[in-house]
């Protein structure tokens, strides 16, 4: 049997791509293990599983605030996670870690939606009812 190169070059440019793409993350639903009301950071546990092992928790995941203005008055709203919450955590196209203080930085690596740059976003209705 004769092998076909162009086929066994698109078959490894396939798992080639495949691969890459593996390592880019962009957002997962959560379930939040603990949370720190004083940091407000989250370690979740990813509730999509991409092989046979459960997937790896993600460890510090900050969480987002608000400001908002209601009825003229400004209101800063923390997060109020609790164990068991189902959140979605989005990936940030670089690392935040140099930028959380609300200056302008440089990154210390050059990953790229990395789950070590993982940002809480927001907790799905499940999680709303009392």
């Amino acid at each position: 049997m004769k092998l076909d190169p162009a086929a066994a070059m698109a078959n490894l440019l396939r798992s080639l791509v495949d691969q890459a793409m593996s390592n880019i993350h962009v957002g997962l639903p959560c379930k939040v293990i603990t949370f720190d009301e004083e940091t407000c950071t989250a370690d979740v546990q990813p509730l999509i599983k991409t092989g046979d092992d459960d997937p790896a928790m993600i460890l510090g995941v900050q969480a987002l605030g608000q400001k908002l203005k209601i009825d003229g008055a400004q209101k800063v709203c923390k997060p109020d996670l609790a164990s068991g919450d189902i959140v979605f955590v989005s990936f940030a196209d670089g690392e935040i870690r140099n930028t959380l203080t609300g200056s302008v930085a440089k990154p210390d690596t050059t990953r790229s939606h990395d789950r070590n740059d993982a940002v809480i976003v927001g907790v799905f209705p499940c999680s709303l009812s009392s």
